[in-house]
């Protein structure tokens, strides 16, 4: 990439130096805050790190409540400034496309065109070496409630070029981000892709087995139309000891880490525990508890909210887990003598089981299954040899699968990484289009 002729110094540590010709002002300079409000029918604004400033509707997982009385929101029109100034250390802002409205909280402001194009303010603010900036100027007890106030925000001096050179700018970093993105959305496709086709080969082998042209029968389950002819079908609890977990006092939790962590069901992810936000139980108080002490291998499930985006919260104990017990509103879990403990591991992942319980979820406002719900889903089983050759299947396509998202994972991070510098490089003067 080419670099300007001559550079001079900014005068702000965080930008260094620019291009000789450039200017350097606050950015009270380029923009005036406003206030306009009492516009209801406008539409509502949302803004987010990823995009700047978008129409609320058009994205279904902001779930921010609008105000009843959105009078009060403040409007904004093409070219405005829109800053979440709780999240500004995050580069949550943008400049607008859109006549709207946003939330009272937020910081708007006019461009002053006849110094800065809207679209150049846009790239500029957003850009990582800014986001530094927010940060040092937010504050706050908590990291997601840190502010920025607007008489610190307006005092930054931002690089300015001729209209001209921030047009070219403009072009040049729409064509490539655009290039770049194209790109960033086929590796993240190419990810989706990989994990679909995990779950259909380890569904498959689950219900249909791993020999292709295994003699089948109808195996009167909602979940799969047909099975092994050979596999035997049960209820879940002739197959599995469930214990409930126990509903330990809460006025005698303890903070204490040299005392017994208690398995909440928010220490369960799908596939692994999390001890974040522990609870303790103490030593001296452990008499009468014993069953409720797992062990290596055990098979938990949360009963509450128990599906979330990436599967079923299920998980078995390592032995790094240890010791632990047992809280209510989770369940143990271990394999009776027709099934092994790793087989058992894949029914409460499949779709099959999720397809069974999701009906019973809907509607719900804390959705939960019970013991007996898990006890009556109906299972189908081949024999014990079979489920350690599947088993080792499944183990061989996780491993394959998980290698190759994880090269298209650094891939993507690459683009990523290649979109922020470049964007950086171009609207700081270090690079000339």
């Amino acid at each position: 990439m080419q670099r300007y002729e001559s550079y001079k110094s900014s005068g702000a540590e965080w930008l260094g130096n620019v291009p000789s010709h450039w200017d350097v002002h606050p950015l009270r300079a380029v923009t005036e805050l406003k206030a306009d409000r009492n516009r209801p029918g406008l539409p509502v604004l949302s803004v987010y790190r990823e995009y700047g400033v978008i129409l609320k509707e058009s994205r279904d997982d902001n779930h921010n409540a609008t105000s009843l009385d959105t009078r009060i929101y403040k409007v904004v029109e093409p070219g405005d400034l829109v800053v979440n100034k709780m999240k500004a250390w995050q580069g949550s802002m943008g400049v607008s496309a859109y006549d709207g409205i946003v939330s009272p909280a937020y910081i708007t402001c006019a461009t002053k065109t006849e110094r800065v194009r809207p679209a150049y303010l846009h790239y500029l603010l957003r850009s990582a070496p800014l986001i530094g900036v927010y940060n040092a100027l937010s504050y706050g007890v908590r990291v997601g409630q840190w502010d920025m106030h607007y008489e610190d925000f307006k005092q930054i001096p931002i690089p300015l070029p001729p209209h001209d050179e921030q047009d070219r700018i403009v072009a040049f970093l729409d064509q490539k981000t655009a290039e770049i993105d194209a790109a960033i959305a086929k590796k993240k496709r190419l990810i989706e892709l990989l994990q679909e086709q995990k779950g259909i080969l380890i569904n498959q082998a689950v219900t249909r087995g791993l020999n292709p042209v295994i003699s089948m029968r109808c195996s009167c389950l909602n979940w799969t139309s047909h099975v092994p002819a050979h596999w035997s079908q049960h209820k879940l609890k002739y197959c599995i000891n469930l214990l409930p977990g126990f509903a330990f006092k809460s006025s005698v939790y303890s903070n204490d880490e040299t005392n017994i962590p208690l398995l909440r069901g928010v220490n369960i992810n799908p596939g692994q525990l999390n001890w974040r936000d522990t609870v303790y139980w103490p030593k001296n108080k452990l008499i009468n508890f014993a069953a409720y002490m797992l062990a290596e291998g055990d098979l938990v499930i949360g009963m509450d909210r128990p599906w979330v985006s990436d599967g079923i919260r299920v998980a078995a104990v390592s032995a790094t887990d240890l010791p632990c017990l047992l809280l209510q509103r989770v369940a143990r879990l271990r394999a009776a003598e027709n099934i092994t403990q790793d087989f058992l591991e894949l029914v409460l992942t499949s779709g099959g089981f999720l397809a069974y319980f999701e009906p019973m979820l809907t509607g719900i406002s804390v959705p939960h299954i019970s013991p007996e719900q898990i006890c009556n889903f109906e299972v189908t089983l081949p024999p014990l040899d079979e489920q350690v050759a599947i088993c080792a299947y499944v183990r061989e396509v996780k491993d394959q699968s998980n290698k190759a998202a994880a090269h298209e994972t650094k891939s993507l991070a690459t683009l990523l990484e290649l979109k922020t510098t470049l964007v950086a490089e171009v609207v700081t003067g270090k690079i000339k289009v």
